[in-house]
């Protein structure tokens, strides 16, 4: 085991915070996330596996949400019928898969998997079925996950901190974009070097690609396709809060170049994500706002409209020659993918996983033991059928869990538009997750997301149940059941 420098920074800053408010904690923790290529440990015994920074920080939130609230609000993010329960049933299902499945099919299929070689890249090859290091690796991905949602989940739940999330999503979004541009500046100018200090796990590394001319921004990540899907579901979550109305000023245009860094990272998960996240926000805001026009943004959304259209023919009668380089690159990075050598190969892909879901009987081969480029397929030729349903409903009851929040921190306009938020972003995560996810790891931003949905949205309910149950008290004397004397006003 080797200790990175990343790695030591973290030790330090997660001891540090163990001592102070559980806000800061969660704030760090939420930024370690796009951290997303930082070795904090190095693992020669598992071919060079590294320990990624907020993986290792996981461990300081989780002991801190543990020592600070005790383990019955952790245990109750595992109740029945929450998001957490569902989540716990995948996640035993899935390690217990990924030890059992890959033996009892050992040979009787092929899969698309990686081959660690320590010090240098690693090779993605189809090989027979057998236990392999990724199924360790998988399984503790998938135990962090577990233990990010049940921490997020507990802090929220004690806290009821609105605006620790808010807070924490627009730092982490403007931290993001920093990246990105010093990642710009740092290629034009010679000194790519100096992001190095940011990638150091056993990756292949593909950071310094340009496409139609345009740097490929890839932050933080190994690739522009990881920090396009990272940046989409932050997009995801600041335009929700800029559309429901909140800190109109900063968070727009923080949204705005959330939106331009997708669009230039000229990724095509990236791109068609972007497509179904605007579509779906611009349709739930152009419904809020039906209900009522004091929520959404309806005038920006049809002047929004008819602008985009009256730019495009204008654009199209006065300069042809650009409509047609505009033609040409959206031909490089999305309509011919399929016929490039990554497009053939992530296809390649996808019918080995599904033919490995065939041969093991929908059953899956075991978690960490195949990939493919879509989510969906990861899951079937991971965990089956079985897996996927349960992966579906943890799924479904995040995004389907009430938005009504009572007893938050902040008015309940602001928690209803930070649930939504958390639910847009998760949504996102999946959205590109599902078009190019290669692996079952999600990375922690969307658990981080999906516990907070969950414990507000929860507590509301339970709040509500609670009122229910509990008639009112109608003082009869109400100038001394106000001023706290007697007991009078209920009538002892």
């Amino acid at each position: 085991m080797s200790l990175q420098v990343m790695g030591i920074l973290t030790f330090a800053l997660g001891l540090l915070l163990m001592g102070r408010r559980p806000h800061w904690m969660f704030l760090f923790m939420a930024v370690s996330t796009v951290f997303g290529t930082a070795a904090a440990i190095s693992l020669p015994a598992l071919g060079g596996a590294s320990i990624l920074v907020p993986n290792l920080f996981l461990v300081f939130f989780f002991l801190r949400m543990y020592t600070g609230y005790g383990e019955g609000p952790i245990f109750s993010a595992f109740a029945p019928p929450g998001p957490g329960f569902w989540l716990l049933l995948l996640t035993v299902f899935g390690v217990l898969s990924g030890i059992f499945l890959p033996r009892l099919f050992a040979g009787m299929t092929e899969t698309i998997s990686v081959t660690r070689m320590f010090g240098s890249r690693n090779f993605i090859s189809m090989v027979p079925l057998r236990p392999t290091a990724s199924n360790i690796t998988q399984s503790v991905y998938a135990i962090g996950g577990l233990l990010c949602f049940a921490a997020s989940y507990t802090f929220f739940r004690q806290t009821r901190s609105v605006t620790a999330l808010i807070n924490a999503m627009l730092v982490l979004a403007a931290i993001d974009l920093a990246f990105a541009l010093a990642d710009i500046l740092t290629y034009f100018s010679g000194t790519a070097w100096l992001m190095d200090f940011f990638r150091t796990a056993n990756y292949g590394m593909l950071t310094d690609s340009v496409k139609g001319g345009l740097k490929r921004i890839s932050g933080t990540f190994s690739e522009a396709s990881a920090f396009a899907s990272y940046t989409l579901a932050l997009f995801a979550v600041v335009a929700s809060l800029w559309l429901d109305r909140l800190r109109n000023a900063y968070v727009g245009l923080l949204a705005g170049a959330l939106f331009l860094a997708v669009l230039l990272s000229t990724s095509a998960t990236g791109l068609a994500g972007l497509v179904v996240v605007v579509g779906f926000l611009g349709v739930r805001s152009l419904g809020a706002s039906l209900t009522n026009p004091r929520n959404g943004r309806p005038s920006f959304l049809v002047m929004g409209g008819i602008v985009a259209l009256l730019a495009v023919l204008v654009v199209m009668v006065a300069m042809p020659q650009f409509v047609d380089r505009i033609e040409a690159y959206l031909d490089e990075i999305l309509f011919s993918k399929a016929n490039s050598q990554s497009g053939r190969e992530r296809f390649q892909w996808n019918a080995a996983a599904f033919q490995t879901f065939l041969d093991t009987s929908w059953i899956g081969a075991g978690l960490g033991s195949s990939r493919a480029s879509s989510f969906l397929l990861v899951l079937l030729s991971n965990i089956g059928v079985a897996g996927a349903l349960l992966f579906a409903v943890f799924a479904g009851s995040v995004l389907m869990a009430p938005t009504g929040v009572l007893g938050a921190d902040q008015g309940a306009g602001d928690a209803i538009r930070a649930v939504r938020a958390a639910k847009a972003g998760f949504a996102a995560s999946l959205t590109t997750a599902m078009i190019s996810g290669t692996v079952y790891d999600l990375g922690l931003l969307p658990y981080l997301l999906a516990g907070g949905a969950a414990a507000l949205s929860r507590s509301a309910t339970e709040r509500q149940q609670t009122d229910a149950r509990v008639p009112p008290l109608v003082p009869l004397n109400g100038a001394a059941w106000a001023s706290g004397g007697g007991t009078e006003g209920r009538g002892e």
